[in-house]
């Protein structure tokens, strides 16, 4: 039998639905007006007469930036820094947060309250940069990954995950003849995808979006990640590369370049939704 709802309940959800609405037009308005703006004629940008829809459609800013190769460098160096950042981050949290799971661990409150520490205290930046210049790793992109290759944060929801897991399945693995790396790369794992997805997701996001680390570690050009070509476009002047016609420095450039800059990393979303509610919720329930 259909339950029948209350005025109040009536009303309480018709302000959910308007509030979930207006919050989905306020997220999605600023990159509907970006896109806009970036296939727009550059007069009325810059005369902000594009508010909703385009203004005279041209792909010229996106025809300049393909044919800029110190923007494809540096889309590159992100991709590279993304992924190998992403990668050694999930193999050194769950190589990490296996062993700290175990209760039989010799010394795992110990290095538990140490892990904690960093969460409230930090080494700071001039400290940091020393040790990165001292270990010769400036300009590389191990200045890039190394430092922040594992998040205390992530490391405490990866164990808490870990110790969720059924004990059996490792009993079983272990009498069958694994060891312990066996059992964490067979068995662990596999059943750790949803946490592991969602961890991958933020620190791919992270190191996507992140650029004061390469502003501070590295100095040649050719290493510079996108976010750096953002900013120098964006904030601190930079010219937009020459192109076509009368086009010698637009606004609408900036906005494709926020639009090339954005779009690949919320293309991974999708792929890995599935995982994110469950990964990001399991994590907490124990302490």
């Amino acid at each position: 039998m259909r339950i029948k709802s209350s005025l109040g309940s009536k009303l309480f959800d018709a302000f959910n639905i308007l509030l979930l609405l207006l919050l989905i037009v306020v997220m999605l308005y600023p990159m509907w007006f970006v896109l806009a703006a970036s296939i727009s004629n550059n007069a009325m940008v810059a005369a902000g007469k594009v508010v909703l829809w385009p203004k005279m459609v041209t792909f010229a800013a996106y025809r300049r930036l393909i044919g800029d190769t110190l923007l494809w460098n540096s889309y590159w160096n992100t991709i590279r820094y993304t992924v190998v950042h992403t990668a050694l981050t999930l193999a050194a949290t769950s190589a990490m947060a296996y062993p700290l799971a175990k209760k039989w661990l010799p010394g795992r409150r110990t290095i538990l309250l140490l892990a904690a520490f960093t969460l409230l205290f930090g080494g700071g930046l001039i400290p940091t940069f020393l040790v990165v210049k001292q270990l010769h790793l400036l300009d590389s992109i191990w200045a890039i990954v190394l430092p922040s290759l594992i998040s205390t944060w992530y490391l405490f929801i990866m164990r808490t995950f870990f110790e969720a897991l059924p004990q059996e399945l490792e009993d079983a693995a272990t009498i069958d003849g694994c060891g312990p790396m066996q059992v964490l790369a067979r068995i662990v794992v596999p059943l750790s995808m949803p946490v592991i997805a969602t961890i991958a997701l933020f620190t791919a996001v992270g190191q996507w979006n992140s650029f004061f680390d390469a502003l501070l570690y590295l100095n040649a050009n050719k290493l510079y990640p996108l976010q750096i070509m953002l900013r120098s476009y964006l904030i601190a002047g930079m010219d937009p590369p020459q192109g076509e016609g009368d086009l010698n420095t637009m606004e609408t450039v900036k906005y494709a370049l926020i639009m090339i800059a954005t779009v690949p990393i919320l293309c991974v979303y999708p792929f890995i939704q599935k995982y994110f509610a469950q990964g990001s919720m399991v994590g907490g329930v124990k302490g």
